[in-house]
């Protein structure tokens, strides 16, 4: 298993220093910016030159940056966002989710090594807005852009991205969700919890990330159907709804998968079309893709 030499989670000491911030989001828009070069060439199969040139750095950053970041050269990544590898993702999907059923990860999921246990907030508590509900929130540097994180009294209620200048619309998105909450920024706070998403030396199972999902049921019961998707491995709408018993339900399900509002930890970026065609993302295909490539450069490119 390939692991990160050194990624841009929180394990990166440039984060602990002032300006972390900042200086996560230009890293990461580096890699936007190659990555969606890549998406459009990968066919012709560009050299390295042209995707530093795209990203406005030069070579030798370009793949000391992805070496960094994903743990891939900058061609192991263009590697990973080919339909082929798209494909073999989807390969066995089905099978993938009812292995989970039948061993009966009702309750906890998993994410790679990490060990996520979930619960649902009453429907009482959703159809309200929120109202009662005090959400701490902050923005923290993550792999893939500024992340903010949403916590609540029994833990991670939100995450989403933002790329830079976009935070505050991002804050406005999560808001939306559950309008009458009270909001609270705390970066002290949420810290601990985007250190928990993002240092993958702290995915272990003693140490349980705590999910609170808050939604229809069933949402919630589509959300919990995405905690069982493997790192390394991809499903279809259709499969999913399938497997919440609602077969003929996959533009529902869509429309569900699209509401997650814990992106990447409950994740949603591992829903393809049955072609392999990545189809869109709420914070954008291009995370997603980086989503993608990021977790392969986690297990290695088969």
């Amino acid at each position: 298993m390939m692991k990160l030499e050194k990624n841009l989670a929180l394990s990166d000491p440039r984060l602990t220093k002032p300006g972390a911030q900042t200086a996560a989001v230009r890293d990461y828009d580096s890699v936007r910016r190659a990555i969606a070069f890549i998406s459009k060439s990968w066919r012709s199969q560009p050299t390295i030159e042209a995707m530093a040139d795209a990203a406005g750095v030069t070579p030798d950053e370009l793949h000391h940056l992805f070496r960094r970041w994903a743990g891939l050269t900058p061609k192991a990544f263009m590697q990973a966002l080919t339909l082929d590898h798209a494909k073999g993702l989807l390969r066995n999907s089905a099978s993938v989710l009812d292995a989970a059923l039948d061993s009966g990860l009702s309750g906890p999921g998993r994410l790679h090594d990490l060990f996520v246990t979930h619960e649902a907030m009453s429907p009482g508590e959703w159809k309200n807005g929120g109202d009662g509900m005090r959400l701490a929130f902050g923005f923290h540097p993550s792999p893939f852009g500024a992340a903010i994180v949403i916590a609540s009294d029994r833990g991670l209620a939100g995450l989403a991205f933002a790329d830079a200048g976009g935070e505050q619309a991002a804050l406005a998105d999560m808001k939306r969700r559950w309008p009458n909450a009270t909001y609270v920024e705390d970066q002290a706070r949420t810290a601990t919890l985007a250190q928990r998403v993002f240092d993958t030396k702290l995915w272990r199972a003693d140490q349980p990330l705590r999910v609170v999902l808050i939604g229809t049921d069933f949402e919630v019961r589509v959300w919990q159907t995405l905690l069982k998707i493997p790192l390394g491995k991809a499903t279809t709408y259709s499969s999913i709804a399938a497997n919440v018993d609602r077969p003929k339900a996959s533009r529902a399900v869509g429309a569900a998968v699209g509401k997650n509002p814990v992106s990447f930890v409950v994740p949603c970026h591992r829903v393809l079309g049955k072609s392999g065609a990545l189809t869109g993302y709420h914070w954008g295909l291009t995370r997603k893709q980086a989503m993608l490539g990021w977790e392969a450069g986690q297990i290695g490119l088969e």
